[in-house]
């Protein structure tokens, strides 16, 4: 192995284990150890394959990031490349939209975070950066030291965000490991070259390289283990091993929202492609169906987006105070929710359906209650994972007529829940106005906002930014494209815009099975609004299209044919269950599981619009680019059969006894075919032998048969009368001998040798001498006129000499 390959392989390891130290900020390191490795691989691969090219040192690195980014837009955001293969503008938008969510995910999340999609690119892609500046600085630039630079960066920050720095002393001993490697490596590369310079003996080159790697191991082992014993040090990488680090949270709940950002953790559940069980339940609710349970509420929208606003956190009381806005005439019933959280679920909220009245925890000491939101939460980094709980709440039987009549809101209630923010786009209020006219109480508007987005051709799509700002808002009103989380945010805000007071509300949807034992996954995920009406409390709403299943009480002002219910066969009380796509918004979860609902992608597709598909200007740019590729593909086979054609005269001047006599030139173009048709089969030319033995070696390795070694003969003959007799009687025809040696040649050659030469034929290499050739005549000629005119120009600060 040479010296160049050792130094990549080493150069690919250093990074490899320098990016260990990643592996603490994520929740499945291991899912993007796969991928950090192959974009490793890529960049050795790829500056390896460069380097073998002619190509100038200042190239390798910037085609080099080329092949690594084309690479990682083919891993990330394939979906959007035309055909699979081709970036264009639809991958550079996919890759801005990843990079933005990967921004919001890195303010948002806390350490250990998942590995969103967004987290992903932006990890991957840095990786993949410092393996291209390893790669370059140690093996192009043989700058094997300054290559520790973006080694170190790599480790600064997974050693500076990490949570646990007492675990990374290993990570630290493995990235050091990495780089001693690599150093080592172009020691030996150097102290070879010195002895051959300073003459020195190889025992005395291994004694020197024997005392570098001593001098390695002792200054890692001292930089790992001195802090221990310095008392003014500190333990340094060991610190943190006693179990004293630093806590995160105070107890006030704006540290528990570090570790689940509510609408990331939403979006990365939806997206996510394993559908996982986070927790099950059993209830004594009538229906099931429509038993929601909640984690959070985000009743703060201030300009940016929507926020849980600050907490109240108590104690837990041992009475729980009576659900805010609920009058005591209102018919209820009491229900009795047992919870099971699993251990996929990462949380420090208890989910519960809303209103709770009472909750039986194991220990309540560590759970805190917040009566604005009426939610639970954890202190000192409690988590919900694997608890079993108890929860009591009320159903209230709401009626039409009961929403209609209620009242105007409390002040206190009006002046939290109708705040928004001054950028809100004129758009939003105007959009509520025009869906809710004719409507004069505040329930009327509420249903008719929400047949407005189940009704209204909007399209449910979970790779649309996860945004609940103002502009957001603006922009899914627009494209009618977004997920639960736009609809939610959206008809809050149209509802504060027409005094309703709201809130939307992150939980999950009801999940599968029967009410003894309910199964929710990740893909019950939800976000919903919630309405406060007076008298009644804050009631939930359910706009999103088939997700989730709307609330009764809402079903009265809702379509018939749309009706959103909990039963089944009235979602289409008019049609059988079909396997086609239905355009209801009344499909409930059961209806989905059961296939009642059709194929919901199906109506997420975009409609097929009346231009033609092949119209459009990135398919015509796609198919000239593809166009393009197989032309350069095709080149050296067509440049090579039109050579062909014009030694051998295309068989008019080099065939024919009767004919005119060839010329000088005429029978060196044909010897000059002969050579080249031979190299393409395997057999290269060689210039030290003359022309009779050049072709009596042709028809020994290539196995000629008599007619065509005799063909060889005469070309070689003929072209040795034109190179050395001083006078020339030229043959009357050369071609048909040349054919007649090149089909011995192809009779000869196996399957792959002529699939090659015509393909890839050897002898194209010519053309890239000729092009050199040229280049460097016309850099010659012009440097030789450069300088004449210099010549010419005179000097008029030239020192003028004495006689």
């Amino acid at each position: 192995m040479t010296t160049r390959a050792k130094l990549t392989l080493c150069a690919a390891l250093a990074t490899a284990l320098a990016a260990l130290c990643l592996s603490p900020l994520f929740q499945d390191s291991f899912g993007l150890a796969p991928h950090g490795l192959l974009m490793i691989a890529v960049a050795a691969g790829a500056g390896t394959g460069l380097r073998a090219l002619p190509l100038p040192r200042a190239l390798v690195v910037p085609l080099q990031l080329l092949v690594v980014l084309y690479v990682l837009m083919l891993t990330t955001v394939q979906s959007s490349m035309a055909f699979g293969l081709l970036p264009g503008s639809g991958a550079l938008d996919a890759v801005s939209s990843l990079l933005s969510s990967g921004g919001n995910d890195i303010q948002d999340y806390a350490i250990p975070a998942p590995s969103t999609d967004g987290l992903r690119l932006i990890v991957v892609g840095s990786v993949a950066l410092v393996a291209v500046l390893v790669d370059a600085l140690a093996v192009t630039y043989r700058r094997a030291a300054a290559a520790g630079l973006p080694l170190l960066a790599l480790y600064s920050v997974g050693s500076g965000l990490a949570e646990a720095p007492g675990g990374l002393w290993l990570w630290f001993l493995c990235a050091a490991a990495g780089y001693l490697a690599l150093l080592y490596t172009e020691g030996q590369d150097r102290l070879t070259r010195w002895g051959r310079v300073f003459h020195g003996t190889g025992r005395s080159a291994v004694a020197l390289s024997n005392g570098g790697r001593r001098v390695g191991v002792i200054a890692l082992a001292a930089a790992v283990l001195l802090p221990v014993f310095v008392p003014s040090v500190g333990a340094g990488l060991f610190d943190g091993l006693n179990g004293h680090g630093d806590g995160v949270g105070n107890g006030t709940g704006k540290g528990d929202q570090r570790s689940l950002n509510l609408v990331v953790a939403l979006t990365a559940n939806l997206r996510s492609s394993d559908d996982t069980e986070l927790l099950t339940f059993s209830t004594d609710a009538a229906d099931s169906d429509q038993l929601y349970l909640r984690i959070a509420a985000l009743s703060e929208f201030n300009g940016e987006e929507w926020r849980a606003g600050n907490q109240s956190l108590e104690a837990m009381p041992t009475t729980v105070p009576a659900p805010e806005g609920l009058s005591p005439t209102v018919a209820s019933n009491s229900v009795r929710t047992n919870v099971r959280v699993s251990g996929n679920l990462d949380t420090t909220w208890l989910p519960m359906p809303y209103p709770m009245s009472w909750v039986e925890l194991p220990s309540t000491s560590d759970w805190r209650f917040d009566k604005a939101g009426r939610t639970v939460s954890a202190v000192n980094n409690q988590k919900a994972t694997g608890l079993g709980y108890s929860v009591g709440s009320v159903d209230v039987n709401a009626t039409a007529a009961e929403l209609r009549s209620a009242g105007a809101p409390p002040a206190d209630i009006a002046g939290r829940y109708l705040d928004l923010p001054a950028n809100l786009p004129a758009v939003v209020a105007a959009t509520a106005k025009d869906v809710t006219k004719g409507k004069t109480n505040a329930y009327d508007q509420a249903v008719a906002l929400q047949q407005y987005f189940t009704t209204g051709n909007f399209t449910y799509n979970t790779k649309i930014e996860p945004r609940t700002g103002p502009d957001a808002i603006a922009k899914f009103l627009q494209d009618k494209e977004g997920f639960c989380v736009h609809f939610a945010s959206t008809m809050a805000a149209m509802a504060r815009s027409l005094g309703i007071p709201s809130r939307v509300a992150i939980g999950f949807t009801p999940g599968t099975g029967t009410s003894s034992n309910r199964i929710v996954r990740s893909s019950n995920y939800h976000a919903w609004p919630e309405l406060y009406f007076n008298g009644l409390g804050w009631m939930r709403f359910e706009p999103t299209p088939n997700r989730g299943a709307a609330p009764l009480y809402s079903v009265p002002q809702v379509a018939a044919t749309a009706a959103p219910t909990a039963q089944p066969s009235t979602a289409a009380p008019s049609a059988e269950p079909s396997a086609g796509p239905s355009a209801s918004s009344s499909c409930t979860v059961q209806q989905r599981k059961t296939g009642e609902c059709g194929d919901e992608s199906s109506s997420l597709r975009p409609t097929a619009t009346s231009s033609a598909w092949w119209q459009s200007w990135p398919v015509l740019l796609t198919v000239g680019v593809v166009l393009l590729l197989l032309l350069l593909l095709a080149f050296p086979m067509l440049w090579r059969a039109g050579l062909r054609r014009r030694r051998l005269g295309g068989g008019r001047h080099l065939a024919g006894a009767d004919g005119p006599r060839l010329s000088d030139a005429q029978v060196l173009a044909a010897w000059a075919e002969l050579v080249d048709s031979a190299w393409d089969l395997g057999i290269p030319p060689d210039e030290a032998r003359t022309p009779r033995h050049a072709a009596r070696r042709l028809a020994e390795d290539a196995r000629l048969d008599p007619d065509s070694a005799a063909a060889a003969g005469r070309v070689a003959l003929a072209t040795e009368r034109v190179m050395y007799a001083r006078e020339t009687d030229p043959p009357a025809q050369l071609g048909a001998d040349v054919r007649t040696a090149r089909d011995g040649l192809l009779t000869g050659a196996s399957r792959t040798r002529r699939l090659r030469a015509l393909l890839l034929p050897p002898s194209a290499i010519r053309l890239w001498w000729r092009t050199q050739d040229r280049s460097t005549a016309v850099r010659q000629g012009a440097a030789e006129r450069t300088a004449a005119l210099r010549a010419k120009v005179p000097r008029p600060f030239r020192r003028k000499t004495e006689d």
